[in-house]
């Protein structure tokens, strides 16, 4: 299988309110536009990805038992959440944090260093998907060229990878 490009597609329940929390409150910038009311549809940039907001109803009853959002849904029962949360990666955890808040987006975790290593705070769309803001620290091996350790005490920005 060959990916080309890969989004993650969102059906939220108000779509205007999806959109503009995306749109304004987290400042997506806006890759495409189609469709008008409710089947209007917004793509997202996500830095290396895409996030489409998409009006109409979600995908549900298609594919055979086991293969269904609701299943999917059912199998998390008693979460409270939903079965998806999106991950973005920031370059400055509490710079954004703070941005956020000044626009109105409520924390729903505050920013904490996590055991693997990497600096994360959660908010939420208003559907109550889970969005995790990642910072990677500069010593966090995600910053490191692996094909060369022991090579260099210093560590490889990936900008720096080929």
């Amino acid at each position: 299988m060959e990916i080309l490009v890969a989004r993650t597609l969102v059906h939220p329940a108000d779509l205007g309110a999806s959109l503009a929390f995306y749109r304004d409150r987290l400042g997506l910038a806006v890759a495409r536009e189609f469709g008008e009311g409710e089947q209007r549809g917004v793509v997202f940039h996500t830095g290396g990805g895409l996030l489409e907001v998409v009006g109409g109803p979600s995908p549900a009853g298609e594919g055979p038992a086991g293969d269904r959002p609701e299943d999917d849904a059912a199998a998390d029962a008693g979460s409270g959440r939903p079965p998806v949360a999106l991950w973005f990666q920031v370059r400055d955890l509490a710079a954004t944090v703070a941005t956020l808040e000044r626009s109105g987006v409520e924390l729903v975790r505050s920013p904490r260093l996590e055991p693997w290593g990497l600096l994360e705070a959660w908010i939420a769309d208003p559907d109550g998907l889970r969005i995790h803001l990642v910072e990677v620290p500069d010593t966090h091996p995600l910053r490191r060229d692996t094909r060369n350790l022991g090579a260099t005490d210093a560590p490889a920005r990936a900008s720096d990878v080929p």
